[in-house]
């Protein structure tokens, strides 16, 4: 059964990594269950869509389309062998630590249901970025992370609720098509040439499908 490890919240630091100076990276299992919202548009909204989490550097993240984080705890596993130390949930910003869920391999648009109320869709994978390779102070740490291709995936709010640790996940809407969160993530990384799967893709927020159309108009230009 797929299930919800943890729900996990924003613990405030210090950052050199970005000009806004704080991060909310950090993030730590809430204690009890977490109110999920759609937080609204990214620079303007809420940030976060849970409740008592924080997003600082609006301009990257947050809002409708990145109102919550994913990842797998079977994917952290795999970067505790690769590391050689310990990940707690939450180590790598995700809001939700899941377990028994094919995170990655979810399909863009791929709606799950958590627990009795919440309805969440996948709308794309994590890029890392430099908060995210100086909270882990591993050597090329944004190389290693796109090579690996296990990025976590963004998801909007459908339906609002409440979530807890221990909720159950199930997957209640499958999209008309084939691609996955690792494979727009390998498309918009380090294999441009799967880009064009994405372009018919009904379910791409707004935000990215300009972002694709602009990648394939340059494609298509050389």
């Amino acid at each position: 059964m797929s299930t919800i490890l943890s729900v996990n919240l924003a613990v405030p630091e210090a950052s050199t990594a970005k000009d806004v100076g704080v991060t909310g990276i950090t993030k730590r299992p809430a204690p009890g269950p977490v109110y999920v919202r759609p937080p609204g548009p990214k620079t303007t909204g809420l940030g976060s869509g849970l409740v008592g989490d924080q997003v600082f550097d609006v301009k990257h993240h947050g809002g409708d389309d990145q109102a919550v984080y994913a990842y797998a705890r079977e994917d952290l596993d795999w970067w505790e062998a690769e590391l050689g130390r310990a990940i707690a949930g939450g180590t790598f910003g995700e809001n939700l630590t899941t377990s028994g869920l094919d995170v990655n391999g979810a399909l863009i648009g791929q709606h799950w249901q958590i627990g009795a109320q919440v309805v969440l869709a996948a709308t794309s994978p994590r890029i890392p970025c430099n908060t995210f390779a100086s909270k882990m102070a591993v050597p090329q740490w944004i190389k290693r992370f796109t090579a690996a291709a296990r990025p976590g995936a963004y998801l909007r709010v459908v339906q609002p609720g409440q979530i807890s640790a221990g909720d159950p996940v199930r997957v209640v809407h499958q999209p008309a098509h084939d691609v996955t969160v690792e494979v727009m993530f390998r498309a918009m990384t380090l294999q441009p040439e799967l880009l064009p799967r994405l372009a018919d893709v009904a379910e791409l927020a707004s935000g990215t499908r300009k972002k694709i159309t602009g990648r394939l108009e340059k494609q298509t230009s050389l």
